[in-house]
């Protein structure tokens, strides 16, 4: 089901401004601290009055100011998860993922709470309280009572924020299962370029309540002046192929038939995944490079140039692989004789493509 949103509404610090139609599977509204994001998310769930606009889930209107439909919270069918868990303390983890059962409606088909107990791996912690669970174990067990609610929407209001890295890592790959095997749409909001890069369908870029950019991540990750973080969130978004998995420590990976190399993962050979390389770990040479320790080098010609505010500027690069970005200085562009169509090498060092950079590719 598609996502269609469309609102106006002013607010003492922003004026919110936006209509995009998202196809299935996950839209990540992706902006800066006090873009909208929050907001979008509070309207769609019903928090929050529009002063005018529409939302709908294919055809589940949820409001639209024009025709008098205000449906409240209660009665939209979404599914919420939280920064925070925000499990009932006194219940079992048993008895929370129950509650949301409690919420589906009965005339629906209902999800299997044992699929979704299986597709969590939460079998084990059934009958433990909130108080004995992990941070990540807390956020699986409210993404399955999201689901067990049997939503028409999921909305995840930066579900990963309150997480240290080993407990993103560890919850990332439910969300992949989530975008991949449930046919219920969801509403991500966040300001991570991994978790965009590796989790969206569609990017809905949020800046100062106006949408500046829509489309898939491979595309908005590459603009600068869309990222929370400027410059250092640009990157490529590349699809791969698991090829081998080596005795010394590397996985190798078939990008386009050019080679990659990186710190070994979890995943099968012949996987298909996406992986995520930041523009400030690649470098460029104007003529095949040798003597250096960088195992990933892909040849390439400029595809374009994109000089930044200060000294430094963001080169694409056209390869086998598909379009790299590397983040230089305007003098190195200069000194490599670097324009439009000129051939290049794009150096991309094996440590620099880190785990939480590479996930399932989309299906």
């Amino acid at each position: 089901m598609s996502l269609s949103v469309r609102m106006q509404h002013n607010l003492p610090a922003i004026a919110l401004d936006l209509d995009f139609e998202a196809p299935p599977g996950v839209t990540v509204l992706f902006g800066r601290s006090g873009s909208g994001k929050t907001t979008v998310v509070n309207a769609v769930a019903g928090l929050l009055r529009p002063q005018a606009g529409r939302v709908a889930v294919g055809d589940w209107v949820l409001f639209d100011t024009d025709c008098g439909v205000w449906l409240p919270p209660h009665r939209r069918r979404l599914g919420y998860i939280f920064q925070e868990g925000r499990l009932f303390p006194h219940l079992t983890v048993r008895q929370n993922l129950n509650y949301g059962r409690w919420f589906a409606p009965r005339e629906v088909q209902r999800e299997n709470p044992d699929r979704v107990i299986e597709m969590l791996g939460i079998g084990h912690l059934l009958d433990r309280r909130p108080a004995m669970l992990s941070g990540g174990e807390k956020q699986r067990v409210a993404i399955g009572r999201a689901l067990l609610a049997s939503p028409r929407l999921i909305l995840a209001d930066e579900p990963l924020a309150a997480l240290d890295d080993a407990r993103k890592a560890e919850i990332l790959p439910y969300f992949e299962r989530l975008r991949d095997e449930v046919s219920v749409p969801i509403l991500y909001v966040t300001h991570s370029a991994a978790e965009v890069a590796r989790l969206a369908t569609s990017v809905v870029a949020l800046q100062d309540g106006q949408v500046v950019r829509f489309g898939p991540a491979s595309e908005v990750l590459a603009d600068p002046s869309v990222a929370p973080a400027g410059v250092r969130a640009v990157g490529a978004v590349l699809s791969v192929r698991v090829a081998a998995h080596h005795n010394d420590g590397l996985s190798e990976l078939d990008a386009g038939g050019a080679r990659l190399f990186l710190p070994r993962i979890a995943h099968r050979i012949g996987e298909d995944l996406r992986i995520r390389i930041p523009a400030q770990e690649v470098i460029l040479s104007n003529r095949p490079p040798e003597g250096l320790s960088a195992l990933n080098v892909l040849s390439g010609q400029v595809e374009k140039i994109r000089p930044g505010e200060g000294p430094g500027a963001i080169v694409s690069v056209n390869t086998p692989a598909g379009i790299v970005l590397a983040r230089v200085t305007r003098r190195s562009v200069a000194a490599l004789g670097l324009q439009q169509g000129s051939s290049c090498y794009a150096v991309i060092k094996t440590v620099a493509l880190a785990p939480q950079d590479v996930g399932g590719r989309v299906v």
